[in-house]
Formats: C-alpha cells, sequence, structure tokens
C-alpha cells in the first residue's frame, strides 16, 4: 500500500464537493479533510454488550421491551439498561430492533450511534441499515453525516466501521470522503492484512474513482482471502471489464479461494452472450463440482446463460434437475422458451406450473405475452391479456408495450387504439418506453398522424421517441419532414446519434435515393458521428430491395475502403443482391467468408444462402445450407420451396412443405406463393387446387392477387383455358396485368387465338408500353401464319413508342461475365465461338437434331431462320462456356428472356454429346439438362 499513496494523493488532488453532496456536510466539510483516524478507543460510549446475564437480568427480555416502548423516552430508557445490565451484546436482531425503533422516534442520531458503534457491525449489513434508513424517509448521504459529527466528537473507528463507511460512499458515489479516508488510513499505517478494509477500497475506487486503479491495490495486496478475491472479480464485472473479471475467476480458482454464491451468479449473467458461452460453460463446471447445483439462484442464473446462447435443451436441463425452485427458476425457463420463439411449449409450462402449486406472476404473463407479440401472433396476445386479467393481476407497462408490438399492419389499428386508450385510462402514458411504443405501433399501422400526436403530447421527449418519430416518417417517404425534425431536435438541445442518422440514411436508400443517403452520411461526419455497419447495410439493403444490384456492389466496396466490417445484415443484403444477378462465384466466396467468421449460425445469414444459392442455379448446395440449420425461421423455408419451384421439382417442394408443417410452423402469405409456384411449373393440377382451398379455410391466409396469378397460369399452361378463364371471371379480386398476362402466356402456349385477343385487350388498357405483351401476341400469330396481324402488332408498337426489351445472355468465366447480346456490341471472341458452334449442330443433326425454326418471327425463308436461331445469345454463352471451361463442371448460363423451344433442345444435345452439366436460368425459372434431359420435363 505504500506504493499506492502517492496514486492517491494525485487523485484526491483532483476531486470536489458536488452540491447534492453537501445538503448534510455543509457543516463538517472542513472535518471531512480533516479526519484523524486514531489507534485508541472512546471510552465515554460504550461500543458492545452482551447478553450474558447478571443476578438482575433473568426477568429482563430486551426485544419484549423494546416493543413495548410508546415513546422515545422508554426507549433511550430500555437501551440504558440494557448496557448497565450486560456486557457484551452480539444478538443482530436485538441491534436491528433497537435501530428501527429511534428511527420510528425520527431520532436518527441516536439510530446512527446504535449502528456505529452500539454492537459488532460485522454481523448486521450496511445494506439493511441504509435500506431501513431510507423506508424511514432519512436521506443517505444523512449517514455520512452522523459518521463525520462523532469522528469529530473524538470518535475513533476500527476498521470494520470504516469498511461500511467506503461502501457506503461507494454506493452514494461520494468520492471526496472515501478519498480523505484513505488517506487517513495511510498516515496512520493500513495493515494489508485486514481484507475488510482494501476490498471496501476497491469497491469504493472502482466504482467511484478508476477501474485501474483498484485492479492495483489488489495487485499490491500481499495476501488475499476469499473475500479480496471475491471482490476484485465484482469490481470488474460491475465496470463491464468481464475479460478481466473472467481472468480473475480462473486464477482465484488457481489459488485456492472460494467464490461466492453471488460472484458466480454475476459472473453468469456476463457469460448471457455469445462471446461468454465458454466460459460460462466452465463455470457450470466450477457449480457442480464444488456442489452448488442445489443453489436455486445458481440454477436460474445457469438457466438464463444457456438460453440466451441458443441452448434450450441445456437450459431446460438444469431446470429438471432442481431439487427446489422458486417462481424465479420457473420464469426463467418460461422465459427461455418464449425468447427461442417457443412460445406454445412455454404455455404448456405455465399449466406445469399451476400443477405444482406456484401462482404466474406479473412476470411470467409478461414472458409470454413479448413471445406471441415477437411472433406476431396478435390473437395469441389478447387472450394471454385475457388471462392476466382473470388472474386478478392488473398489466403493467411492460404489458402493454409487449402487447403494443403485436400490433403490426394496419387492420390491427383498432386493437391498438384500443389499448392506447387503456394506457390514457390507468395513467399509464408517464412511461416514456409506453408511449415510444405507441408512436412506434401507429407508424407501423400506417397511422403517421397518431404517431406525432403521441409524440406532441409528451412531456418528457427522449431520444428513443424523437428517433422513432424521424424513423417513421423515413421510411414512409417523408424525407423532407424527417430532415425538418432533425432540425427542430437539434434547436431543442438534443444531439442526434448515429440511430438517427441511419434512420435518414435508410430512408433514402429505400426510396431508391442512393446519392442522398451517401450524402447524409456526409452529413453524419461533419456533426461528429461516425458511419457504422449500420449506415452502410442500409445504403445496401436499399440497393437490393430497389433493384440497383450493380449500386449495391459498389456500395459493399466503398464500405471496405472505409475499413468498416460487415455484420451478418450485411452479409444477407449482399448475399441477395449476389443471388438476384446469379453470381454463384462471388456467393461461394462470401459462403466462405461467413465459415471463416462464423456466421453461418447466424439463421438469417443460412437463410439468404440458400436464396443465392437457389437462385444461381445451385440446388444442391442451396439443399445441403437449409437442412444443417438447426432452428429454422420460417423465410428459410419459404426460400426451400421456392427453390424447387424454380426447377420444376414439385414433389420435393410439396415434401420440405409438409416438413415444415410437422414441424410446427405456421406457414404465411409468402408461403403460399411458394407451394404454389411449386404446383404452377411443375403442372401439379390437383395438389394446386387443394393448397389454394386449404389456404383460407385451413390456415385463415386470405389470396393475394400473386396467389391468383399462380392459379391462372398453373391451369393455364397445364390446357385448362376455359377453367382458367372461369377462375379471373369469378376471382374475389379485381384483375390485374399480371393475371392477364399470365393468362396470355398459356394462350399462347396452346394457340388459343379467341381468348389471347381477349387478354390483349386488356392488357393493352393495363399495360400498354409492356414491350413483354406484344412480343407475346407477335409469337403467336407467328406461329399461327397470320404475318399481316404480326405487321401490324409491330406497327402499333412503334406507334405507342414500346420499346422492345434488350435481349442478353452471360456467362461467368473465373472472375469475368461475358455478355452476348442480340443486338449491339459483338463478343471479342464471336468468330471462335461461331465455330464451335457450327461445329456442334452439324453434329447434332447426325444425331437427330432438327431445327424448330418457329421460334423465329419473321416472314423469311427456312433456311434464313436457321442462320437467325444460331445467334440466339444463349446458344452463344454455352458454347463459349464449352470453349473457355474445362473439366466437368457445370456451365451455367443466365437469360434475361424466356428460353426458345429451339434452345432447350440444343441444350439437351449438348449435355450428351459433350458430356456436360448445363444450368440455363430464364428469370425465375432454372432449367438443369444432365444426359440429354432437363429437370422442367420439356413443361415450361
Amino acid at each position: 500500500m505504500e506504493n499506492f499513496s502517492v496514486t492517491y494523493r494525485h487523485c484526491h488532488s483532483s476531486l470536489f464537493l458536488h452540491q447534492s453532496q453537501r445538503r448534510y456536510l455543509l457543516n463538517h466539510s472542513s472535518a471531512c479533510f480533516s479526519l484523524d483516524i486514531k489507534h485508541a478507543s472512546f471510552e465515554s460510549i460504550p461500543t458492545s454488550v452482551s447478553l450474558e446475564p447478571s443476578s438482575s437480568s433473568w426477568d429482563f427480555n430486551p426485544l419484549k421491551e423494546l416493543n413495548g416502548c410508546k415513546n422515545l423516552i422508554s426507549v433511550k430508557a430500555t437501551h440504558a439498561r440494557m448496557m448497565k445490565l450486560f456486557d457484551r451484546f452480539e444478538l443482530e436482531f436485538i441491534a436491528k430492533c433497537l435501530i428501527t425503533r429511534y428511527l420510528e422516534f425520527e431520532e436518527f442520531g441516536y439510530a446512527s450511534t446504535v449502528f456505529f458503534l452500539g454492537f459488532p457491525r460485522n454481523q448486521v449489513s450496511w445494506r439493511d441499515f441504509l435500506e431501513k434508513t431510507e423506508n424511514f424517509g432519512v436521506d443517505k448521504y444523512r449517514v455520512l453525516g452522523e459518521f463525520v459529527q462523532l469522528q469529530n466528537k473524538g470518535v475513533n473507528f476500527d476498521e470494520v466501521v470504516l469498511a461500511m463507511v467506503l461502501r457506503i460512499c461507494a454506493v452514494l458515489m461520494y468520492r471526496l470522503l472515501g478519498l480523505t479516508i484513505h488517506g487517513n488510513l495511510i498516515k496512520r499505517g493500513l495493515d494489508n492484512s485486514d481484507t475488510r478494509v482494501v476490498s471496501a477500497l476497491m469497491g469504493f475506487y472502482g466504482r467511484c474513482v478508476s477501474l485501474d486503479l483498484a485492479n492495483k491495490i489488489f495487485d499490491e495486496m500481499p495476501k488475499r482471502d476469499d473475500l479480496a478475491w471475491n471482490e476484485i472479480v465484482m469490481v470488474n464485472l460491475r465496470s463491464g471489464n468481464w475479460e478481466k473479471a473472467l481472468k480473475l475467476f480462473r486464477e482465484m480458482q488457481f489459488s485456492g479461494a472460494k467464490a461466492y454464491d453471488s460472484t458466480m451468479v454475476k459472473l453468469l449473467q456476463v457469460c448471457s452472450n455469445k462471446e461468454g458461452f465458454a466460459e460460462g460453460r466452465q463455470i457450470h463446471g466450477y457449480v457442480l463440482r464444488l456442489g452448488f447445483e442445489s443453489n436455486v439462484s445458481m440454477c436460474n442464473s445457469l438457466i438464463v446463460m444457456y438460453s440466451r446462447n441458443g441452448k434450450l435443451e441445456s437450459s431446460r436441463k438444469v431446470f429438471n434437475l432442481m431439487k427446489d425452485r422458486n417462481l424465479s427458476s420457473w420464469n426463467s425457463i418460461v422465459s427461455s422458451y418464449t425468447k427461442l420463439g417457443y412460445v406454445d411449449d412455454a404455455m404448456g409450462l405455465l399449466d406445469e406450473m399451476e400443477t405444482c402449486g406456484l401462482k404466474p406472476d406479473i412476470v411470467t404473463w409478461n414472458s409470454l405475452l413479448s413471445g406471441y407479440a415477437s411472433k406476431a401472433l396478435s390473437r395469441d396476445a389478447i387472450a394471454v391479456l385475457k388471462r392476466i386479467q382473470i388472474a386478478g393481476l392488473k398489466p403493467n407497462t411492460s404489458s402493454i408495450s409487449s402487447l403494443l408490438q403485436a400490433v403490426y399492419e394496419p387492420g390491427l389499428v383498432k386493437l391498438g387504439k384500443a389499448i392506447h386508450g387503456y394506457v390514457i385510462r390507468n395513467q399509464l402514458w408517464y412511461d416514456v418506453y409506453v408511449e415510444t411504443t405507441l408512436i412506434d405501433m401507429y407508424i407501423k399501422t400506417g397511422y403517421l398522424p397518431y404517431a406525432r400526436m403521441v409524440f406532441d403530447m409528451m412531456d418528457e421527449k427522449n431520444i428513443v421517441a424523437w428517433n422513432s418519430l424521424i424513423s417513421g416518417l423515413s421510411y414512409t417517404g417523408l424525407l423532407k419532414e424527417a430532415e425538418a425534425l432533425i432540425s427542430r431536435m437539434e434547436k431543442e438541445g438534443i444531439k442526434p446519434d448515429a440511430v438517427t442518422w441511419n434512420s435518414l440514411v435508410s430512408g433514402y436508400a429505400t426510396w431508391g435515393k442512393t446519392e442522398k443517403a451517401f450524402a447524409v452520411v456526409g452529413k453524419m461526419k461533419k456533426n461528429g458521428v461516425e458511419p457504422n455497419v449500420v449506415s452502410w447495410t442500409a445504403i445496401l439493403s436499399g440497393c437490393s430491395k430497389n433493384g440497383n444490384f450493380g449500386n449495391g456492389l459498389k456500395v459493399f466496396m466503398k464500405m471496405q475502403e472505409e475499413g468498416v466490417s460487415p455484420n451478418s445484415a450485411t452479409i444477407s443484403s449482399l448475399l441477395r443482391i449476389l443471388g438476384c444477378l446469379s453470381l454463384l462465384y462471388s456467393g461461394k466466396e462470401v459462403h466462405s467468408f461467413c465459415l471463416k467468421n462464423n456466421l453461418i449460425r447466424d439463421a438469417h445469414v443460412a437463410t439468404a444462402l440458400v436464396d443465392m444459392y437457389a437462385k444461381s442455379g445451385d440446388l444442391q448446395s442451396a439443399a445441403e445450407i437449409f437442412w444443417g440449420i438447426k432452428n429454422k425461421p420460417l423465410a428459410s423455408w419459404n426460400c426451400m420451396i421456392m427453390g424447387y419451384a424454380m426447377f420444376r421439382r414439385g414433389e420435393e417442394g410439396i415434401a420440405v412443405f409438409s416438413a415444415m408443417l410437422e414441424a410446427g410452423i405456421e406457414p404465411d402469405v409468402i408461403t403460399f406463393t411458394s407451394v404454389l409456384s411449386v404446383c404452377k411449373n411443375s403442372g401439379l393440377v390437383r395438389e394446386g387446387w387443394k393448397y389454394f382451398d386449404l389456404m383460407r379455410s385451413h390456415y385463415g391466409v386470405i389470396p393475394t392477387i400473386e396467389h391468383c396469378s399462380c392459379m391462372v397460369e398453373l391451369l393455364g399452361r397445364s390446357g385448362y383455358l376455359d377453367e382458367a378463364w372461369d377462375f379471373i371471371r369469378t376471382m374475389p379480386l379485381k384483375p390485374d396485368a399480371t393475371i392477364w398476362g399470365a393468362f396470355l402466356s398459356s394462350c399462347k402456349i396452346h394457340r388459343d387465338l379467341e381468348l389471347a385477343e381477349i387478354a390483349w385487350k386488356r392488357l393493352q388498357v393495363l399495360e400498354p408500353h409492356n414491350s413483354a405483351n406484344y412480343m407475346m401476341m407477335i409469337n403467336l400469330y407467328s406461329n399461327l401464319n397470320r404475318w399481316e396481324d404480326v405487321e401490324h402488332i409491330r406497327n402499333s408498337m412503334s406507334n405507342n413508342r414500346v420499346r422492345v426489351q434488350d435481349l442478353w445472355s452471360w456467362i461467368q468465366i473465373d472472375q469475368t461475365v461475358h455478355m452476348f447480346y442480340a443486338e449491339g456490341k459483338a463478343h471479342p471472341d464471336e468468330g471462335e465461338i461461331y465455330f464451335e458452334l457450327y461445329k456442334l449442330v452439324s453434329e447434332m443433326k447426325k444425331s437427330g437434331y432438327v431445327p424448330y425454326t418457329r421460334c423465329i418471327h419473321q416472314n423469311v425463308s427456312e433456311s434464313e431462320k436457321e442462320k437467325l436461331l444460331m445467334g440466339h445469345t444463349e446458344k452463344l454463352a454455352m458454347t463459349y462456356g464449352l470453349i473457355k471451361k474445362k473439366g466437368i463442371a457445370p456451365i451455367r448460363v443466365v437469360k434475361n428472356t424466356n428460353l426458345c423451344s429451339d434452345c432447350h433442345t440444343v441444350a439437351k444435345y449438348i449435355s450428351v454429346l459433350r458430356n456436360r452439366e448445363i444450368v440455363l436460368q430464364e428469370g425465375a425459372r432454372v432449367h438443369h439438362f444432365r444426359d440429354g434431359k432437363c429437370s422442367c420435363n420439356d413443361s415450361w
């Protein structure tokens, strides 16, 4: 401790007495600076008495006498008699009773004297004394004031009292008195062997001055007992330095010191994150070795630690092995199930809990409410609310906040308003979190004026409330209003933080204004807020949502230049972009990054990988990742089903849907879109009708225009054009361009001109500038040799200034993407490509290939049509792949329009003649050619 005195003097000179701390110490402030702690005792006040009775004390019962006192005089008289009759006084409960009686009669000075001097304080908790004084309305600073007064009267305190006062200073964050006590201890020669004082000093310095100084005190201790080790571990835990705390805990075990229950519980709390899981398991082993598994608080902390690390089975195992369980134990396991999404299992635990004779409290019910709210199950959340009221409990602010989170769409706004009314009637609006959740609820349900009303009526607007409204304005596209609110926020003295600016960045990016999003990033830097990974991810996500995939890749490269490390959300957005661009090899590189950085465990990242592989034509890799996800979210099931739909593998897609239902996952709107797409692409008419009917009747999902479009295309492509026509006329929704486009496509396939012209007339009104509709009619008329009508459609396109979509295909060779255009710039290796293609066609003709010239919609000779077929971009891309990609790796080609019948046939021949797999992607469909067969079974 000699070395520490220099450090102490530097700290002491820089501290001052705060205004709030002067209330009871002002008159004694000088004494605080001149305390002279001596070894002698203050003889005029008895410091301890005993219950060893003299001959006259047998008929005296102190506790009974104290309880019978009706005024302050009688309490003092009883106290005096106790001191006369007993030489020593050691019973804690008698001391507590005496302190309580003095406090009841507002005699705080006597109560303090008894606490500081009247008995061995090591038996009475200083925390109990502080709580008791607070219950009687006594300011905690007055406790220290009484200590100073007693010291000024000449009282010399022993180390036990000084340790307690130091702990009180730590609780009150009163540095000046604590440092003064330490200075005087150094003057008189602090005995390092008294770990009570040294431990109290560590606690004081760790909370009020410096964690480094607290650790320095510990390092300079020559001898450390259990108290010292536990104190330094707790000091580091309280300061957030949990890595140091865990290191000290390991050293503590090697030293042979024993950890206290409270230390173990706190350690387990900080291990309740993925970074500390390994240490948490080691602590569990320590608990088992020392036989602490019977400690209820310890087991409760273990349950929480395992559940927060996603190890629900381990949590349940700890719970099942507990002999004694309190209400907190049940609440811990119920919360574990709800936070991991197993709300129905949690409800089952609730019933089991009641069977064991324990009544659920509001904490139990709030866990269930939060679980249902996180899964957006508003009906179940309301049912829980009713059970709370039936149980005679009153919903609190946490209940209301959880219930509001379940109100997430416009159709539930009536419920949201009802909850708002309950908040007003029960005066819960005082809670800032409730008000902020109300703002968020109105934003999510599309009632922005109500959100503004709640915001304007708030008495105290914290930054969360400002950010909620700014986020809502940005999300709905009211970006100028959002910027105006930020300006108002600054005028009212609240500085925008990273969340504020990121909301604006996200708003601009979501609405396709990438340049303005970058401008906001620049403003962040000017305002001293460093753009973080959330800022860049917001722009990347916006590019993904708006189809600006090229810009998205540039944003990611810019992010890397800035030295910002991507998180799981960044990687998910990047994978969506790569999937939409079908950049399989780049996607594989990102997959490797996920494996190296352990991001593959994140279910959202894994789902994005499934989606990327499926869209990039690698269904096998998508399936491998999908089945490797442990707790599959609904989105991953939807992606896998849609993947099978893209490859027209109907049976496997329906099998995944069945497995999903068996796993207890409730399907949503997107699920049924995926399932109906599987049926549509695979021609499963019976199954399509089955799931379309079940959607509403069994699962309560109302059919959308996407579902109806799937049914029209399913029926039409399967040859049931009359049924498709009847379906359109009787569907509850008004047919839009997607419905009529699907119907026209089916009519083109089956050459039904009468129904096609009905669809064509509707599309001319709904989509007069969509070139795809014109091209379908040209295709149909040319196949029927109605060249005058073909010419009429072409003239109509010219008059309406309808521009034909650029036709292209591309293939990736190593890290380079090679584009092939129907019109425009030719590929540099065009001569070599055509030479190889002519050789291929010659070989194919010998094997029975006959060019399908109906794919050419021009009135030219057959020989000229064959030449035009040779120029189809997908043929050129496949041929170039054969030239440049050696070995057995599949050739992957992406095309921006539908694949023609002739190219489909050529791909089958190539797969046989060159013994190569070919994956040809056209929009949302994938053709996988192998050994002369296609995954679509020639139905597309």
